[in-house]
Formats: C-alpha cells, sequence, structure tokens
C-alpha cells in the first residue's frame, strides 16, 4: 500500500488573504491553488522549473485592473505578478515564484475587424492559429510565423516580439501591432498607439503615471539615439527588451510606445487587448525542397536561395530529418521529400515562392530551377537533388513537420536530450554559415550530438545541444556553453537570444547593452514598475532596486528529475521525457490530440501537465521512501486481503473528511483523460498518458477502494457474453427510468448501451464456426482463402449486425470467413488500472491466437481501440511471451484486396476513429483506396474526439465534457451529411453519433456490402 502524500508545499497566508479578497472583490475568472495547479505551470518548454505561488486566469480586462488595484493595499504589497500566454517559451519567460497570471484560458475574444483599413483587434489570450482561422474565409492572415502557432497566444508572441518562417518579408510581432490595451501594476489602463512626436511630448508633461512613462521613453530613446543605433545588431531579428530603436521612426517625427512593451516578456505591463494589422493571403505557392549532401551544404548555399527573390528560406539537418521519418508526420510528407537514389540527404533547404497571381512567381522558380539544374550538372554546392509542389496542403503539412522539428529532437534516444538554451542565435545571414562551423567546433569539442533547423534567411538557426540535466556535471557545462555562445555570436555580429526572448538569459543583458544603455532600460522599468512586481529578475531590475537578476544557473527541472532512481526514471520514461512542448495544448477543434485539454482549457488536463503529475508524484514517493516498482511487482502478484481492505476504507473516509493527499490531485488529472491515446501517436515525444495513467490507478487504489463503476467497465469483456443470452430482458431493464436512474445514483453510468437484439449467434448461427482440427486439416490452397475474424465484447455483443455484416462482406469477396471464440481482450481492465486482472486476460488471450496464427491465415479485428491494445499494451505487460501473432485492421488488410466495380451516385464522408488515425496515420488513405478501387468516392472529414472513448461518455461525472466535444468537431459535419452519407470507424463514435443524433451510421465496411448486394441483385 502507497503511504499518504500529505508534505507539499503550501500557500502562502499573504498570497492566501490576497486570493481570498480577490474573490470577494467580484475576480470573475478563476483562482487556482492546489498544488497540482501550480505545478502545472512551473515548467515551459525550457530546462527550468519554478512553483508559482498561486494561478489566477483572468476573464477580461476588468479582472486584470481589480487583480492589479487590489494589490496597491498596504497588505499586499508585498506580492509580484507574472504574466503568462501559451506556456511554450524555451527560455522560462512565464516561469515565476510569484502570482500567475493566465491569460490563455479565458481571454481569447476575437473583438472587432475591419478588412477595409486591414486590421483586428484581439484579446490576448487569442490563439495564433485561432485568429488565422478566424480571417482565412476572408482572405487574410496575421503574418509572423513560429513553429507553436496552434497554441501560442497572441499575447505571448507581443511579450517575445515573435516571429519566424519568411520574417525578412512579414517583420516580426511589433511590425503588425496597431495598438496596445495594457494594464499597468498600479490598475492603471494604458492606449498605445503611434503618435506624433509632438503629441508624446504633451503627454510627457502630464504630472501622473503616463507622464512620468512618455517622459522617460521619450527621454532614454532620443538622448541615446546614436548610441542606440550603434550598439543593436542590423538584423531582421530583435532582441527582446527593450526595443529602444523603435519606439522612433526613421525621422524622428513618430513615437509609439506599444514598441517598448512589445519584447519585454511581462516585465513592464499585462497586454490585455491588441489592434493588429491583417495582411492578403497570397492565392499561389510554390514550395521547392532542394536536397544537399551535407548541412553546410545547405547552409553555404541558402543566400543564393534568398538572392532568388523567395519569400522564405527554411533550413532542416540530417537529425531532424530521421527523426521525422520515425513520426506521424512523415506520412504527410515523405512524397513531397523522396530521398535521392544513390546518394544520402543530410541537409535541406525549403524556399518558398508567394504571389497573387501564377504568373508572378513563374519567371523566379525558373530561374531558380536553372540554377539548380546547373549546380547538379557540374557537381556544385552539394545539391542533389530538388522537389516542386504548388499544393498548398502539401506545403502546410511540410511546414507542420518543420514545425515538429522542437518536439522531434526531443525525442531522441538516451539521457541526454537535445535542449533549448542557446538555440535562438542570429548572426547576419551572410555570416551564419561560418558561424555555424564554429559554433559546430565547439560542441564537437565537448562531443555533444545536437539538431539543427531554422530560418537561413534571417540569420538565425535553432541548435539544440543534448545534455542530461540530471548530471550536475552536464548542468554545469550548460552554462559554460551557454558563455561561450554569447562570446561566438558577438564575434559574428550577431546575438544569442534572436527569437526566443531572454528569459533566464536575461543576465547577460548588461554585457550587451552596455552601461550606458542597460541603465536606460532600467530608468524605464522604473517608470513602468518602480517596485518590480512584474515578471521580476527577467530583462532587468528598476534602478536603485538590489534585486538580481535571473540566471542561467536557475533551478532546473533536473533538479528534482535527479531525485527519482534511474530504474524509476526508465520505468517511466513516457511521463520523464516530456519537454514542455506544449503540442498537446493544439486548440484546433479537428485535432485528436488530447480532448480533455480542448475542452477544459486546463492545463493540469494534458498528457504535459499528467506528465508533469506523475514525475513529481514519483518524486515524492521516493522522498517517502517508497520503491514504486516493487510496489507494482507486489500489486500483480496477489490480491487485496481483509485487512487492506479495511484500511483501504478507513483512509475512503479520511479522504471524505478532508484528509489531504496528493495523490488525490494526480488521480483527478487521471481521472480526466479519455484514455483515447491520441498524446502517444500525435506527441513528438510520444508521451503516452494511458500506459502511465494505469499504472497510477492500480497504485492509487491499493491505498483507496475502487469505485463500483470501475469493476462494472473492467468486467465487462465476462458480464456481456453472459448478458447477451438474455439479451431482451436486459434491455427491457435498462430502458426502465427506475433503473437508469439507480445505475446513475450508485454507480455513476448513463446511458447504458442496449445488447444486440438479435444476438450474434442468432444473426450467423454456426455458419462461420471455429474448429480448430477441421481448418488443421485444410489444403496449404484451401487455406489461401481462409480469413479470421477476431472478436472484441463491444462489436459482438453491443453491435452484432457489424460482425455479421463483416463476415458477409468476406464471404461476398470469395473468402472462406472464420468466426474466432470470443476472449477477452482486457482493454477495459487496462484502462481502469486493473493490471494483474489484464496481464492475465492478455496471456490467455496471446495463447490461443498464437495457436491460430500457426494456421497462416489473416487474422481480422473491427474496431481500433481494441485490435491496438494487441499491438502495444500485449507487447509492454507480455514481452516476448507475447508471442509474434498479428491482429490487423480490416482495412490494413482490405487495401491489398481486389475489389469488384460498385456503383453509387453518393460522395461518402469518412469520420475516423482517433485513437485509429493517431496510431496508424494512414487510415484515412487506406479507406480511400479501397473505395476508389471499388469505383466510389470517399474523402475524410478531419475531426477531433467525438466524446465517448469506450466509456468515458457513459461516466455521470463526464457529461458535460463528453456532450461538448461531440459538439466541438462531429456534430456539424455529421448533420451537414446525414447518416447515409457519413461512415464512421469508431464503435464509440458510432454510439455516440446515435446517442446524440437519435440515428447510427454505418461503417465503411458495412456500405460496401450494401452496394455489393445491390450490385449482384441488378445482375440477377
Amino acid at each position: 500500500m502507497i503511504p499518504k502524500l500529505s508534505t507539499v508545499e503550501s500557500l502562502d497566508p499573504t498570497v492566501r488573504a490576497y486570493l481570498e479578497a480577490l474573490s470577494t472583490a467580484g475576480f470573475a475568472g478563476d483562482i487556482e491553488t492546489s498544488y497540482a495547479s501550480r505545478l502545472a505551470v512551473s515548467t515551459d518548454n525550457s530546462v527550468y522549473q519554478q512553483l508559482p505561488a498561486a494561478v489566477v486566469l483572468p476573464k477580461h480586462q476588468a479582472d486584470l485592473v481589480l487583480l492589479t488595484s487590489l494589490a496597491q493595499t498596504s497588505s499586499f504589497a508585498s506580492l509580484k505578478f507574472t504574466p503568462r500566454g501559451g506556456g511554450t517559451g524555451t527560455n522560462g519567460q512565464a516561469l515565476t515564484s510569484a502570482i500567475v497570471v493566465d491569460l490563455s484560458r479565458h481571454m481569447r475574444g476575437i473583438l472587432e475587424l475591419n478588412l477595409e483599413e486591414r486590421w483586428v483587434r484581439v484579446e490576448a489570450g487569442v490563439i495564433k492559429d485561432q485568429l488565422n482561422a478566424y480571417l482565412k474565409p476572408k482572405g487574410f492572415f496575421f503574418a509572423p510565423d513560429l513553429s507553436t502557432s496552434n497554441r501560442a497566444t497572441i499575447g505571448g508572441m507581443i511579450n517575445t516580439d515573435a516571429s519566424g518562417q519568411g520574417s525578412l518579408v512579414y517583420g516580426k510581432t511589433s511590425d503588425h501591432v496597431l495598438e496596445l490595451s495594457s494594464v499597468l501594476v498600479d490598475g492603471t489602463v494604458l492606449h498605445s498607439k503611434a503618435m506624433p512626436v509632438a503629441e508624446a511630448e504633451q503627454l510627457a508633461q502630464q504630472q501622473n503615471q503616463l507622464g512620468r512613462l512618455y517622459h522617460q521613453v521619450l527621454a532614454s530613446c532620443r538622448e541615446h539615439r546614436q548610441l542606440i543605433l550603434d550598439t543593436f545588431p542590423r538584423l531582421n531579428r530583435f532582441l527582446t527588451g527593450y526595443d529602444l530603436e523603435h519606439v522612433f521612426n526613421d525621422d524622428l517625427s513618430q513615437f509609439d510606445l506599444s514598441r517598448i512593451i512589445c519584447g519585454s516578456e511581462g516585465s513592464l505591463a499585462f497586454v490585455s487587448e491588441a489592434r493588429l494589422t491583417i495582411t492578403p493571403i497570397a492565392k499561389f505557392k510554390c514550395l521547392v525542397n532542394v536536397k544537399y549532401d551535407s548541412f553546410e551544404s545547405a547552409l553555404r548555399n541558402a543566400p543564393l536561395m534568398v538572392a532568388a527573390n523567395a519569400t522564405s528560406v527554411e533550413t532542416v539537418d540530417s537529425k531532424v530529418l530521421n527523426l521525422a521519418r520515425a513520426d506521424i508526420i512523415w506520412h504527410q510528407v515523405k512524397d513531397f521529400i523522396q530521398d535521392v537514389p544513390g546518394k544520402e540527404m543530410l541537409g535541406l533547404n525549403m524556399v518558398e515562392y508567394n504571389a497573387e497571381a501564377p504568373e508572378d512567381m513563374a519567371e523566379k522558380i525558373r530561374a531558380l530551377e536553372q540554377q539548380l539544374q546547373h549546380s547538379m550538372e557540374q557537381g556544385n554546392a552539394g545539391i542533389i537533388g530538388y522537389q516542386l509542389t504548388y499544393d498548398n496542403d502539401a506545403i502546410s503539412q511540410i511546414y507542420a513537420m518543420r514545425k515538429k522539428a522542437v518536439g522531434l529532437l526531443g525525442n531522441a534516444q538516451g539521457a541526454q536530450k537535445p535542449l533549448p538554451f542557446a538555440e535562438d542565435t542570429a548572426v547576419p545571414p551572410e555570416n551564419l554559415a561560418d558561424f555555424i562551423l564554429e559554433f559546430r567546433a565547439l560542441l564537437d569539442s565537448y562531443g555533444l550530438s545536437y539538431g539543427m533547423f531554422g530560418h537561413v534567411d534571417a540569420g538565425v538557426l535553432h541548435v539544440r545541444p543534448a545534455l542530461d540535466m540530471c548530471d550536475p556535471e552536464q548542468e554545469k557545462l550548460l552554462r559554460t556553453i551557454s558563455d561561450q555562445v554569447v562570446a561566438l555570436t558577438a564575434k559574428y555580429g550577431g546575438l544569442m537570444w534572436g527569437e526566443h526572448g531572454k528569459g533566464y538569459r536575461s543576465e547577460y543583458g548588461p554585457a550587451f547593452f552596455g552601461p550606458v544603455l542597460f541603465n536606460e532600460l532600467r530608468k524605464i522599468k522604473a517608470a513602468f514598475d518602480p517596485q518590480n512586481r512584474l515578471n521580476p529578475g527577467k530583462i532587468c531590475t528598476p534602478l536603485h532596486s538590489d534585486d538580481p537578476l535571473v540566471s542561467v544557473d536557475g533551478q532546473k527541472r533536473g533538479h528534482f528529475d535527479r531525485q527519482i532512481p534511474v530504474q524509476v526514471k526508465d520505468s517511466f520514461d513516457s511521463s520523464l521525457n516530456c519537454n514542455g512542448n506544449g503540442l498537446c495544448f493544439n486548440y484546433e477543434a479537428q485535432s485528436p490530440m488530447c480532448p480533455s485539454s480542448k475542452v477544459t482549457k486546463d492545463r493540469r488536463h494534458s498528457p504535459k501537465g499528467r506528465a508533469g503529475l506523475m514525475r513529481e508524484w514519483l518524486r515524492l514517493m521516493q522522498q517517502q521512501g517508497v520503491d514504486v516498482l516493487a510496489q507494482e511487482e507486489e500489486l500483480l502478484k496477489k490480491s487485496t486481503g481483509l485487512t487492506a481492505m479495511l484500511q483501504k476504507l478507513n483512509n475512503y473516509r479520511a479522504k471524505k473528511q478532508g484528509d489531504y493527499d496528493f495523490s488525490h490531485e494526480v488521480m483527478d488529472a487521471m481521472e480526466g483523460c479519455l484514455a483515447c491515446k491520441a498524446c502517444a501517436g500525435q506527441c513528438p515525444i510520444k508521451v503516452d498518458v494511458p500506459s502511465f495513467r494505469a499504472r497510477f490507478l492500480q497504485l492509487y487504489h491499493s491505498r483507496y477502494p475502487r469505485p463500483l463503476k470501475d469493476y462494472l467497465v473492467a468486467s465487462i469483456e465476462q458480464s456481456a457474453p453472459v448478458l447477451a443470452r438474455i439479451a431482451r430482458p436486459v434491455n427491457w431493464l435498462l430502458q426502465r427510468k427506475l433503473v437508469a436512474k439507480t445505475l446513475e445514483a450508485t454507480v455513476g453510468y448513463v446511458d447504458s448501451p442496449l445488447l444486440s437484439v438479435p444476438s450474434l449467434k442468432q444473426r450467423i448461427g454456426d455458419q462461420y464456426r471455429f474448429d480448430l482440427a477441421a481448418l488443421q486439416a485444410l489444403s496449404a490452397e484451401a487455406r489461401q482463402q481462409l480469413v479470421f475474424l477476431v472478436q472484441d465484447p463491444f462489436t459482438s455483443f453491443y453491435e452484432a449486425d457489424l460482425v455479421a455484416d463483416a463476415l458477409r462482406l468476406l464471404h461476398t469477396l470469395g473468402f472462406n470467413p472464420v468466426l474466432l471464440p470470443f476472449k477477452p481482450n482486457g482493454k477495459p481492465q487496462h484502462v481502469k488500472g486493473f493490471l494483474r486482472e489484464f496481464a492475465t486476460t492478455a496471456t490467455t488471450a496471446s495463447e490461443f491466437l498464437q495457436q491460430v496464427s500457426a494456421l497462416g491465415a489473416p487474422m481480422l479485428g473491427l474496431d481500433a481501440s481494441l485490435v491496438l491494445v494487441y499491438r502495444d499494451e500485449y507487447v509492454k505487460a507480455l514481452g516476448p511471451a507475447r508471442g509474434d501473432y498479428q491482429v490487423k485492421l480490416l482495412h490494413e488488410w482490405l487495401v491489398e484486396q481486389p475489389l469488384p466495380p460498385l456503383q453509387s451516385n453518393q460522395q461518402f464522408k469518412l469520420l475516423a476513429h482517433c485513437t485509429e488515425k493517431t496510431a496508424l496515420p494512414a487510415t484515412e488513405k487506406a479507406w480511400q483506396q479501397i473505395f476508389t478501387k471499388a469505383g466510389l468516392e470517399l474523402s475524410a472529414v478531419a475531426v477531433g474526439c467525438c466524446g465517448m472513448a469506450g466509456t468515458y461518455g457513459h461516466e455521470k461525472q463526464n457529461q458535460q465534457n463528453s456532450r461538448a466535444l461531440y459538439q466541438l468537431s462531429w456534430q456539424k459535419p455529421v448533420q451537414q451529411f446525414g447518416a447515409e452519407q457519413v461512415l464512421v470507424t469508431g464503435f464509440s463514435c458510432r454510439s455516440q453519433v446515435k446517442r446524440m443524433e437519435g440515428v447510427k451510421p454505418k461503417h465503411p465496411l458495412q456500405q460496401l456490402l450494401l452496394l455489393l448486394a445491390q450490385s449482384s441483385a441488378k445482375a440477377s
């Protein structure tokens, strides 16, 4: 039995009093004080970790005014605050011991759009891709790009002055800011925009906070104008905090205070709203993927690509390419980045052209092609090949691969992981190749591996050296390399922080700016935030303050992770390896990635949040002297005795009485997981929440009793075959309101599915009966037509018509289908953490399936969530004892078979199961190929999770989220196309549609069978 974890860092009394006062004062947003909530924002995509005092999540600007105004009272004058957006920073910009003010959950409003003047006004929590999805139908987009665009907020982009691909043409975020609304630390609302200098001078004369701001910024930026121009490098990128140069325009006639706030990393004010310029979307694009024999060749050739008048030039090295090949993303891009026969591709430049009309870029592309062909013929520049694509969807997919590079590098094998700390160096593009050669020599001198990718057109390259932060000596090496990279970038006329902000690298600011200009930064900080209460330690401290700057030596995640035994870390590597890149925060409703994160907007309920909680739980268990692995072994060997059960009941009573245990907070996050495994397929690090969730549930319930519903779910494979024999009376009972209410009240189960009537046995009789002796006696020729159908509990007992149809389809296609006897799969047991029982089930099933596989016939299953268990969970649970049998999904086998031509005027729409299409990314394409072979039209509809996910949608506690998820991406296409046109591969998904719409859609195989029957009827 695991111990109680009651010792965690508690809330400061002043913070608690402030939050109580804030709530009483009418704060409309959320206030979170739990240890789990604070842990969820204690990390980002950097190597650092810092636990905040609390988390507040405002709903609107009025909340920001309230929380800052309240903090002015003498009782709360010691409190400090740090704004937070998407939490994707690579240098700890939003990490703090202060109160985190998270604007990403609620402040997502797109407030105003003016197409004529080409601007949009948004709240700070709006996500970049969310904004562009809104603008796209109108023919516009918000131009600054970044790899985290599907979870990065506009407020975060402003505070880091973000930019990325295409910045030579489109510029940085600050280049697109027309006006900002910001809340100062004293509660004052500041509206800033470009204005004539004379107007700014008038404002500077006011004897108030606003006057002091304008007076100081005018003085700092005007009096030191020449020194600023001499000090700031002439780069496309900007060095965050503070932009002294661009406060004025070139002729000093205009003044814009917003330029100081852009790139200030939340150290000056809370940005609440922004008015931004929008750019027309180029109607035509071309991407030229140029392949090289070395990364150096790609770098040295990049200036020629830029000179060819390209919109952007991006590069990746072979390490990133090889990691991409092993990821789900590769199947989308492999046709556009094909290997060159007889050559090894070690570098890639992606050269993009945009135009309003094809002829506007045709000549540029033609000239580039001639240059590339000439270089290849002459053997120059290391060019080994190139490919062109004009397909906008293909171009988007290729850039998605490039954007995923940050996460992919984190999936490198071994304890040393490529880390962000010197990954956004910027030098003049003409110096880039020589700079990188010296940079690589520096890293090679320490024997480090690394990956490289970036924006070679702007002289920015992302370099991530691989270090193990659990090794104190390698942690020291991070400091050594950081110092050397700062010196190296200076040597080549650049800077270390060309794109991702300073954050914990703020200590290098004084040396870069020099004493005079850095003093001016401190004066500006003092004018905005004299008591150093906003994101303290970042960029600079106020003049006359003795507070320190943060340092690259700051507390890192490795400090905590090294407290966990190596064996435990290796066993729970799925959670320990999470590097915080935040792809699981993807806002897109059509993405299957983490539905619980999408619907709750709660960082705890994301793979990153759950992985972080698991890491801390393992660490605290180690502090208690618990050998977690030994506990698991014990639980796998024996069931709970009477004494332990009584102790569990006592622990449950203590829980109900409010006895604190951090395990409850972890449990709350784990219970919100749908166990869909989309994270395992889509996360570049392959964080697999359902796997470590099942292990946690087993351990948690060694101390606390399980709810009745868990036993109900886990035993469904044992109970369903029995209940199916008396399906009619069972269904009659389930349809009675009293029974339904009783189940909901006692078990927490709603909308119980009805058993199939007639049953599968009644539908097919003995027609497809399994007789091992008879099958073994078949000739080799007869076995060629043999196909086994593997049963699962959901389709066999709750959707028997589908199983019968699958058998008929196989028979109609000329095969000899045989229905294998039902053997429990164990998926329900695994989902609820009954791992001892699951191991027994898996052993029994594997022994049988291995015996059947000796017959040499394909074994097929119908539901992906069950079939994939044979490939993943069985391997983890049984190891070599699993055997080498294969169970394919129907489409994996059917795509290789000939099909007769069929006719239909309908254009069918495929809505695929999220587990299926993330684990098997070729699923939708395979079904399309199957239908095409039969002469039918099938197109895939992009949808996320339907909200059912096995039994998740039947549990009372999940009803609101289950229905919200359905409405998020499924409701519209189902209602738009109708049940006759929609084809759905997942049992859970079909059940959810039936529950929500009152009609059950067909599986693709059922549509094929129907059309085959119609074709046969016409022929006869």
